[in-house]
């Protein structure tokens, strides 16, 4: 129960209010998500080896992503630039 006193005391959030929470290691390799998913919360570790995830800048302790960016930050992508691998030649 560590975790949700850290949401509530750090972020002023409830943990059971159904947003994900994430957490960056000290190196920045590895990440915990912790959420509420109506009938526990779910803790996922993951780790990216070599790496380090690209963590977005927090003035206030806390940043909000859009689950876009959230999945292109466990992915490994730079979230802030991202680069179109496929550009459409033609219109319909």
């Amino acid at each position: 129960m560590a975790w949700r006193r850290r949401c509530k005391r750090q972020l002023h959030e409830n943990a059971f209010g159904g947003n994900v929470f994430v957490f960056r290691g000290r190196r920045g390799d590895r990440v915990k998500l912790l959420w509420w998913d109506g009938q526990g919360l779910c803790f996922v570790r993951q780790a990216t080896g070599a790496s380090k995830f690209v963590w977005p800048q927090a003035s206030s302790g806390a940043v909000s992503l859009t689950s876009a960016q959230l999945s292109m930050l466990l992915e490994g992508i730079d979230w802030r630039r991202p680069v179109r691998s496929w550009q459409p030649t033609m219109s319909a």
